[in-house]
């Protein structure tokens, strides 16, 4: 297929200018891995519960079937991993390996942030709350009303007690769907699983890391760690997420080149400046075809953003249109056109 344009070599300003339009990104993805990290020793609420509630009384668990550096590797190290091995049997893209990892972690980093910030705030107790807490001898409920952490023999201030309120979501479930979502839509991408030709196989394996993600979710319930719908809206948490951030820096699924990386956020100046292709009249709104890749130059093998650029300038434009249309009743009259006979 012959190049869309000719494409100058890159230049340092050029290759600088392309790196810029991404620190937004990273900047907020770290902020949001530091806030996430920041909150983990801070005292969220303490929900009030029943000594008679039989979902709180199950064992303690000394010995995680997956504790949190096992997590750790399953959900983050292993995309990492696996995506770059994917990239380079399959596009060899700097640009998609780029991306790839960008959105992985801005993912990881929105979900874990979320799920820290919603433990603290609901303070659910764990199914192994009472195992944790050692209730003083012979407690027992108020009659009109529920107990508190003030009846248990550990220290409140333990690690294992601020542990213990930490419930809703899950955060096992919600990390794992985050890391290895991302990975199924990256090989669901890489694999065109919804090209219509119906692969079983394909989709098999754009399923596996799912399937990954939900063994840890379910060993959870497993270490009586959490409630059921804790790992259900954890799962789902992580999920939505990866594929929010996933849509960040990739074309839809269904799209005939979505195993390429969008490009890089670049003005329409920049564009003109180095013979990118835009015209127009060409929109392909949610689903970019193959016209749409570069095919040289700093931008090789991503596909071209043709959407509103800015939002300032998005915003100028909608008020520019807003000031012509609130004109053209009076232009039309001193043109002596009846509005009568405008249709």
């Amino acid at each position: 297929m012959p190049a869309l344009f000719n494409e100058p070599p890159a230049t340092r300003a050029w290759t600088r200018k392309l790196l810029v339009s991404y620190a937004p990104d990273w900047i907020i993805t770290l902020a949001l891995a530091a806030i996430t990290l920041a909150l983990d020793p801070v005292h969220g609420f303490r929900r009030q519960f029943s000594l008679a509630d039989t979902s709180l009384h199950y064992t303690f668990a000394v010995h995680e079937r997956i504790p949190d550096y096992a997590l750790y590797l399953i959900a983050i190290l292993s995309p990492v991993i696996l995506q770059a091995l994917i990239n380079f049997f399959t596009i060899r893209s700097w640009w998609d390996l780029h991306n790839g990892l960008l959105g992985l972690i801005l993912g990881l980093s929105m979900t874990g942030s979320i799920t820290q910030f919603t433990k603290l705030t609901v303070g659910r107790p764990r199914p192994d709350l009472l195992d944790r807490c050692q209730p003083i001898p012979g407690s027992v409920d108020p009659v009109f009303g529920l107990s508190n952490a003030t009846i248990c023999t550990t220290p409140i201030g333990s690690a294992l007690m601020l542990d213990g309120f930490r419930s809703f979501p899950s955060g096992h479930s919600s990390l794992s769907f985050a890391g290895l979502g991302f990975l199924a839509f990256y090989l669901a991408g890489k694999l065109h699983l919804f090209d219509h030709r119906g692969y079983a196989a394909k989709a098999w394996v754009s399923l596996v890391p799912f399937a990954g993600a939900a063994l840890v979710a379910i060993s959870r319930t497993m270490d009586n760690r959490h409630h059921w719908q804790d790992v259900l809206v954890g799962s789902i948490l992580g999920t939505v997420v990866s594929y929010f951030t996933y849509r960040q820096y990739y074309p839809s699924l269904a799209s005939e080149v979505s195993h390429r990386p969008y490009a890089p956020r670049i003005t329409q100046e920049d564009m003109t400046i180095h013979h990118l292709r835009t015209s127009s009249h060409h929109s392909y709104a949610d689903h970019p075809t193959a016209v749409d890749v570069v095919r040289s130059g700093p931008l090789e093998g991503t596909v071209l953003r043709t959407g509103p650029g800015p939002l300032r300038d998005v915003w100028r434009d909608d008020l520019n249109n807003e000031e012509t249309t609130a004109l053209q009743p009076n232009a039309l009259v001193r043109e002596g056109i009846p509005l009568d006979d405008v249709v």
